[in-house]
């Protein structure tokens, strides 16, 4: 591994004070100081690690003074799949202040780092980790246990949380880890009882960028079982030597295990595996089921980041009046904040692991043999969990609701009678049945339902499904075997009946093509664990404190499922009917702070047929206030009217609302056009309301529309996502970011489309950091910094202003020079820049600027008035941090 020499700092830019105090190159990096009121400054290097085939994109993150006797141990902070050591930096910052040295990176193939993608290959991502270590082994800031050995621990989610477990199991000197909803055992979960996990396994490799950026024998796999529909043995061996499954032996090291409850990819007993054999090994463990997942739910982030922090205070700092939480724990729904919607959530905890089978009641089940048919194509199938859209169904749970669908003729139903007493479910049911076919194999899709008392209504917790393939049915008296069913943590009341059921399709799996008929018989009762050991934590507040608003996101969601919405808000304003926005003194709070504003006094208005660009760096309060302007979070200040209408969670003037914000999770392997179809369906509003043909007109896609989305480019996908947001022509759409990841060519074709939607007298309001695009695209700008408005009106009005002047220099001017311009009386601003300097007069005359610079010394090869947006931006958001 090489690093650069670091060179001595030089300061480059003079903007945003108090928030990027300091620009310093050391070596291929930049340090940065993080300022807050309240906090310990935190000072950032970025830099690249070369390692062997690859150029290793890092960051590294420490607070204070940590050299003599205050070295500090050390985190090394992973991210998930498809993303960058970006996603981390709020989390190295926490830590950094907690008084860890923390080192991101981004993995092989993602962000800025080079090399192929190896799913964590121990020969290449594995051995990235350990190179990293002998670094933090060099750094006077770090403790050490032994010379070379750094006292460090790992932590991640996802894809980092898996090179966590690795990297504990392939390098000694790892003294701790957090894994955080990840895999113990990647062939187990795309390839679950033999069967392939087709949705998830299409997006993991096209969220990765195809097979160009995977090594080829992970692409020539895929493609392999994405043909043929079944994992081959092969497959298997190849994932499993990548997992750290393959070295849990090895695994001895204190492990907080945090894993999502709806997670159909990485599911609880992805976590159970590694629970019991890292504690079989001696080491301390403790289990963390969060509400959230990859299926989304609540994400709990700042719980489970404190609780990371705490268990590196115990287990790295050897701080031994630490609490580290309970052995085990369960997030459970206690009701709805009725001030901004958000699910309450309670701790059931216990002081051991139950595992999955803690506490089993037998409950009988009714139903002769039962057979049904898996259709040609094994279309259509039943629908569970759906990777994009699971976020959704997998949230209505938390509240009793749930969307499920088997078609007739293709399952089989055993129920039980209805419960006399309420029944808490924590773990893994069971249910031995025997299985016969007309193939030699058959695949089958279990699910427990929790049926109400009036068998209307039935819930798949978490929207989670085992499938099981059963070889050798078809001669004699098939096949009798134990199903285990998901893992989950579920109560039903008393006079809800429990429903099995065994479908021949799921949309998340591969089925057989051939058509088939299977018959299912039941051997016995369910055994459904209850871990009777649990204790749920008692409410905060009397019952109906939180029973009345979860009633009212009942009633809500039922309401969004009929599409008839009704929501209570301020009188329209008439005055406003034909404004597409006007957002007045608008303001919003940091989380538990009194004083501090992510947006402050925000007021601007928008017009019909503009396009509005919102501008701004990083932390002014951009995405807070589109946030607010979706009805996604409620403001603390303030009032947004979209066309007259009070902006508020679930308003309906939303309708006339569409948005792009994150990027749009399309399944791969239906085309374009399916995929809008499926979205539109989604929403629950007429097929005749949603104007797909003129959104897809203004989108530009073209013969792409029948191809599948697995073989978009990035720009097509953009604008497929665009698209998506345009249906149903809302009056006005909001784009966040819409050029993300384009190359020039797609980028000028995303212009394009913005502006003729705006055409016909539509709005639109986009958030870039491409500020050439935003001068060419946009009619009117908002300029943003640190919460409040600094100037708004038309582009031409911003970039002409008359007291900006560029002065061009023959070389570069001095620091001294700029900061003696800058004070100048009559001068509000002086930005360097490659031409030269950037000036924003307030009072004083071009004639007096040139006088001083000529007295300065400073060869000048031109001076006039600046019209470029970028510069004029940088002059503005200086002469607002000054």
């Amino acid at each position: 591994m090489e690093i650069p020499t670091p060179r001595r700092p030089r300061l480059r830019r003079r903007w945003l004070a108090g928030v990027a105090v300091a620009a310093v190159l050391v070596g291929a990096g930049t340090w940065t100081a993080v300022a807050s009121d309240s906090a310990p400054t935190v000072h950032r290097v970025d830099q690249t690690m070369r390692m062997p085939g690859a150029r290793i994109d890092t960051s590294y993150f420490t607070a204070g003074d940590g050299g003599g006797d205050n070295r500090r141990p050390a985190v090394l902070l992973g991210h998930g799949f498809g993303g960058s050591k970006d996603d981390v930096r709020e989390q190295a910052e926490k830590l950094a202040r907690d008084g860890f040295a923390v080192l991101t990176w981004s993995a092989r193939g993602f962000g800025k780092s080079t090399g192929e993608i190896g799913l964590n290959d121990p020969a290449h991502e594995v051995k990235d980790v350990s190179r990293m270590i002998d670094w933090l082994a060099g750094r006077p800031e770090v403790q050490l246990d032994a010379d070379g050995d750094p006292r460090v621990g790992m932590s991640g989610a996802s894809y980092g949380g898996a090179i966590s477990l690795l990297g504990a199991g392939y390098d000694p000197r790892v003294d701790a880890i957090a894994p955080v909803i990840t895999y113990w055992n990647l062939a187990d979960s795309l390839f679950p009882n033999g069967v392939f996990k087709k949705l998830w396994s299409g997006i993991f490799f096209s969220t990765g960028g195809g097979c160009d950026t995977f090594e080829k024998q992970l692409c020539e796999m895929y493609d392999r079982v994405a043909v043929s529909g079944k994992p081959d043995a092969a497959a298997r061996e190849l994932l499993t030597e990548r997992s750290p499954s393959a070295i849990g032996d090895r695994i001895k090291v204190p492990s907080l295990i945090i894993q999502g409850q709806t997670d159909s990819l990485f599911p609880l007993a992805q976590s159970d595996a590694m629970a019991k054999t890292i504690k079989a090994n001696g080491a301390p463990v403790s289990v963390d089921w969060m509400a959230g997942g990859h299926d989304s739910g609540t994400a709990e982030t700042g719980r489970i980041e404190s609780r990371i922090s705490s268990w590196f205070d115990r287990y790295l700092k050897k701080d031994t009046a630490t609490d580290t939480g309970p052995a085990f724990r369960v997030s459970r729904t206690g009701g709805v904040d009725s001030t901004d919607g958000e699910v309450l959530l309670r701790g059931a905890t216990s002081d051991s692991y139950p595992g999955l089978r803690s506490g089993t009641t037998n409950i009988p089940l009714s139903g002769n043999p039962q057979s049904f048919d898996n259709p040609a194509g094994a279309s259509p199938p039943a629908i569970s969990t759906v990777p994009g859209l699971g976020s959704g169904l997998s949230q209505l749970t938390t509240f009793g609701l749930g969307i499920a669908l088997d078609f007739p003729g293709q399952f089989a139903r055993f129920d039980s009678a209805p419960l006399d007493r309420s029944l808490q479910i924590t773990g893994s049911p069971t249910v031995r049945v025997t299985v016969k076919a007309d193939t030699d194999d058959a695949v089958l899709f279990g699910k427990v339902y929790d049926v109400s008392a009036d068998g209307r209504q039935q819930v798949l917790p978490s929207q989670l499904v085992t499938p099981v393939r059963v070889e050798g049915v078809k001669e004699g008296s098939g096949r009798t075997v134990d199903v285990t069913m998901p893992a989950i943590d579920h109560k039903l009341e008393a006079g809800h009946r429990l429903r099995v059921v065994f479908a021949a399709t799921d949309l998340a799996y591969a089925s057989p093509a051939a058509p088939a008929t299977y018959t299912v018989t039941v051997d016995g009762d369910l055994s459904v664990p209850t871990a009777p050991a649990l204790a749920t934590a008692a409410p905060t507040l009397a019952w109906w404190v939180w029973g009345l608003p979860l009633a009212g996101a009942l009633i809500a969601a039922l309401l969004l499922l009929t599409a008839r919405r009704r929501v209570s808000a301020p009188a329209p304003d008439p005055a406003l009917a034909h404004v597409p926005l006007q957002i007045t003194d608008l303001s919003k709070r940091y989380a538990k702070s009194v004083d501090r504003y992510a947006v402050r006094d925000l007021s601007f208005r928008v017009e019909k047929g503009q396009v509005l660009g919102l501008l701004g760096p990083n932390g002014a309060g951009k995405t807070t206030t589109l946030r607010m302007l979706m009805g996604l979070i409620t403001p603390d200040e303030g009032d947004i009217r979209v066309f007259g209408h009070s902006i508020r969670p679930g308003a309906p003037v939303l309708s006339r609302v569409g948005s792009f914000v994150e990027g749009a999770g399309f399944l791969p392997h239906l085309s374009g056009r399916d995929n809008l179809e499926l979205y539109w369906r989604a929403t629950g509003r007429p097929a005749e309301d949603s104007h797909i043909e003129e959104a897809l007109k203004i989108a530009g896609l073209g013969d792409a529309l029948a191809r599948a989305v697995r073989t978009y480019s990035q720009g097509m996908r953009q604008r497929l996502a665009i698209a998506q947001a345009m249906l149903g022509l809302p009056d006005l759409l909001i784009l966040d970011e819409p050029t993300n990841g384009l190359d020039p060519p797609q980028i000028r074709e995303m212009r394009d489309v913005m502006i003729r939607y705006a055409a016909d007298g539509r709005t639109v309001i986009v958030s870039s950091h491409l500020l050439s695009e935003v001068e060419q695209t946009c009619t009117h700008l908002v300029v943003m910094d640190r919460g409040r408005l600094v100037q708004a009106g038309p582009v031409a009005e911003i970039t002409g202003s008359g007291d900006t002047v560029l002065v061009t220099t023959d070389g570069q001017v001095p620091d001294p020079v700029v900061d003696k311009i800058a004070a100048m009386s009559g001068i509000a601003s002086a930005v360097r820049t490659d031409e030269g300097l950037l000036v924003q007069l307030d009072g004083a005359g071009t004639n007096a600027l040139v006088t001083e610079l000529v007295r300065l010394d400073v060869t000048l090869t031109g001076v006039g008035p600046h019209r470029r947006l970028e510069d004029a931006f940088l002059t503005l958001i200086s002469g607002a941090s000054a």
